[in-house]
């Protein structure tokens, strides 16, 4: 199955079943939570009666709504560096003995097709497409074979980066948390429906022009290593986020460095997941941060 949050123009943000091309409203269901993290804590309950939505007659066409970040406020967003072999050649690292973590702050949370800010106080801001993980189930000290079934699901993402403020110290967190900087979406694929995550092409393209490509085969740690090991050090709960790495092939690694700037658009696919899509805009000169929405001639 496919879970989005979305909105249309008269109504407030509201969850949906993704099917083909249209997307059925769950609120009419009786016993469906209002927001995706009280939905994935309950999904074992409320699994059975979004399944039988599917059959609903109430559909609306995905290009009259607005899709937005499928989980508006995740309780944490956990991200883990240099775990491609590709990825770190290009940057001239040793492969990491151990798991490399950092977290992108809640004001990063995006919707999948709302522009992304170059921000005035950098001035390079690179891409990186990575598999997002959901949990599903509250968890501490997770057993790595136990793993799969603490996950809800999987979306693309981008773990957007402004390069030159990520190296000035040892901490990333600062690079990785400028505002607008983690879209992710375009909505949940639940985990049943994909199986073992370790098998899917992976890309991203800036102006149509390819250059990201691998397969999330190649994750040095993989998702059930990540899950398990960070599980070790935090309790894991429903809507928690994990950015999981990013493949070879971005601008700071490109001789010389090739930074986004506005008017660029970048996309990102994963198969079986989907695609998000943005379009490159200078922050915007009031303190105030553009909807996270996007209009239907906007998505891809």
């Amino acid at each position: 199955m496919q879970i989005a949050t979305f909105a249309t123009a008269n109504e407030e943000p509201q969850l949906g079943l993704v099917t083909g091309e249209n997307v059925i409203p769950l609120r009419r269901i009786t016993g469906i939570p209002d927001t995706m993290i009280d939905l994935i804590a309950a999904w074992p309950q409320a699994r059975e009666a979004i399944a039988h939505a599917a059959e609903g007659t109430e559909r609306i066409p995905l290009s009259h709504v607005q899709l937005l970040p499928p989980i508006d406020r995740p309780g944490k967003i956990m991200a883990m560096g240099l775990n491609y072999a590709d990825h770190i050649a290009e940057a001239k690292l040793d492969p990491p003995r151990e798991q490399i973590w950092f977290c992108k702050q809640l004001n990063t949370v995006h919707a999948p097709f709302a522009p992304i800010q170059i921000p005035k106080a950098s001035a390079a801001i690179d891409y990186e497409v990575e598999l997002v993980v959901v949990i599903g189930q509250r968890g501490r000290h997770i057993a790595k074979d136990d793993v799969p079934n603490h996950i809800f699901g999987y979306c693309v993402g981008n773990d957007v980066t402004a390069r030159d403020w990520q190296f000035r110290t040892p901490q990333w967190v600062l690079g990785k948390s400028f505002d607008t900087h983690g879209p992710f979406g375009p909505w949940i694929t639940t985990a049943e429906a994909i199986g073992d995550p370790h098998r899917l092409d992976i890309r991203s393209f800036v102006n149509g022009e390819l250059r990201q490509t691998s397969n999330t085969r190649e994750l040095i740690f993989n998702v059930y290593d990540q899950i398990s090991h960070l599980s070790e050090a935090m309790t894991l709960e429903p809507g928690d986020i994990i950015f999981t790495g990013t493949p070879g092939g971005v601008g700071a690694a490109m001789k010389p460095p090739v930074y986004l700037k506005p008017g660029d658009l970048v996309r990102c696919e994963i198969d079986e997941l989907g695609a998000i899509e943005a379009i490159c805009e200078d922050e915007p000169e009031a303190q105030t941060v553009r909807p996270a929405i996007v209009s239907p001639e906007q998505r891809p």
